[in-house]
């Protein structure tokens, strides 16, 4: 199994239209329509790559917005998560542009005309392509660091998560902290953790919720998305690791709070979890993706947000 991630620019015009791209192939009838984007370098940012690859399909000048949706795609041993932003074109396409075709499109057109799933996740279509699964247990091995390198070389990894800030109706938010061990070692953290194959990251955070807190939670919309490269991480057999971790943060619920307890097996990355208090935050050591939400949800107010 391969896990790969992708970043994707949603365009509209004045008029809805959305622009796509597709190959013309000679003696042949046109490929299916695609959302400008692709797979991100390692160690870029997913909205730069999103830029990025927007002008070199394209062949536009772009500004990009806000991350629409976190969305994944597992077939032939490839699983991809994808993030789709907003974005506006400033200027174009550029007169020496020998990319593919874009075009402006009709969304009725492109759902009646062969188009990828991310064009269907863009359109709200329904596509059976999309991963979906909402086991509270994992099913699939997840993904792990790579192998050793060899001597003199340094091993590239990548990860995708999703996680939730997660919100009951008092105001309280649930986090759960790191295992001794681990890196960030006895901070607390927001639930979630690594999209197994063939799993969408909405599908993920809930997963992850349960099995790190053992709540029941809803999950909302997507906050924000972040990254990170640690050029010198140390991985599993303690040797060093280019290491690039993207996460999806989404807004969740427990209707019916509990008192929280770690489900998943004994020796994990979750030591505890714990229902706090806003006022609590301050005096706690907090992850990085905790101050990470602190950017984009008021933590202070969640009793009107849940």
């Amino acid at each position: 199994m391969q896990f790969r991630i992708a970043a994707y620019g949603e365009v509209r015009d004045e008029n809805g239209r959305v622009l796509l791209t597709r190959r013309k192939r000679a003696g042949r009838e046109a490929g299916p329509w695609h959302l400008p984007g692709g797979v991100i370098d390692h160690g870029e940012p997913p909205k730069r790559a999103a830029g990025r690859l927007l002008a070199e399909h394209t062949g536009y000048d772009v500004t990009v917005g806000r991350p629409l949706e976190a969305v994944a795609v597992a077939r032939r041993g490839v699983h991809t998560n994808a993030i789709l932003y907003a974005a506006d074109v400033k200027g174009g396409p550029a007169a020496d542009f020998a990319g593919e075709t874009a075009e402006w499109v009709e969304p009725s057109r492109a759902a009646a005309e062969p188009h990828s799933p991310f064009v269907s996740a863009a359109l709200g279509l329904a596509d059976d392509r999309l991963a979906g699964r909402v086991d509270k247990a994992p099913q699939e091995t997840r993904p792990v660091p790579p192998a050793k390198a060899k001597k003199g070389r340094r091993r590239r990894g990548q990860r995708f998560g999703a996680y939730g800030v997660v919100a009951d109706g008092d105001g309280r938010i649930l986090l759960a902290r790191i295992a001794e061990g681990y890196p960030g070692g006895g901070t607390w953290h927001l639930p979630g953790g690594g999209v197994d194959f063939g799993e969408s990251p909405k599908a993920a955070v809930a997963r992850e919720i349960y099995e790190e807190t053992g709540q029941d939670a809803q999950v909302g919309g997507l906050l924000n998305v972040t990254s990170f490269r640690h050029r010198r991480a140390i991985g599993p057999e303690g040797y060093p690791l280019d290491w690039h971790g993207v996460r999806a943060i989404y807004s969740a619920t427990v209707p019916d709070p509990s008192a929280a307890v770690v489900v998943e097996a004994a020796g994990g990355s979750t030591s505890e979890s714990r229902w706090w208090d806003a006022e609590a935050l301050d005096d706690l050591p907090l992850s990085a993706a905790v101050e990470d939400a602190l950017q984009v949800v008021d933590l202070k107010n969640l009793a009107a947000q849940a």
